[in-house]
Parts: C-alpha cells; sequence; structure tokens
C-alpha cells in the first residue's frame, strides 16, 4: 500500500508565530480596503466576442 501524503494544516497559535516572525524579521503589512484585491492589474480585461 502507498501511503497517502499528509495535508499541512495550520492552527492559529502557527500562524501567530509565522507572523511575529515576519514582523520581527522587518516585514510590513498592508491595509487592503474592502472591495480590493491589493493586486496590479499587468494586462487590459480579456472581453470574448461571440459574435464573429
Amino acid at each position: 500500500m502507498s501511503k497517502k501524503p499528509e495535508k499541512a494544516t495550520l492552527t492559529s497559535a502557527a500562524i501567530e508565530e509565522q507572523t511575529a516572525a515576519f514582523l520581527k524579521s522587518g516585514g510590513s503589512v498592508e491595509y487592503v480596503g474592502k472591495g480590493k484585491t491589493g493586486q496590479v492589474a499587468y494586462q487590459g480585461s480579456k472581453q470574448i466576442n461571440l459574435k464573429k
């Protein structure tokens, strides 16, 4: 029988530890307003014309 790969699950404590380490190392968190993705759009929207 082959072993199934174990899924990595993060607990709240582990996430808090990683966040604290990130901030301690000089990282920063940027607030992104509600409804925004925080990603920069490099390309225009792709529209498909189905009436060709």
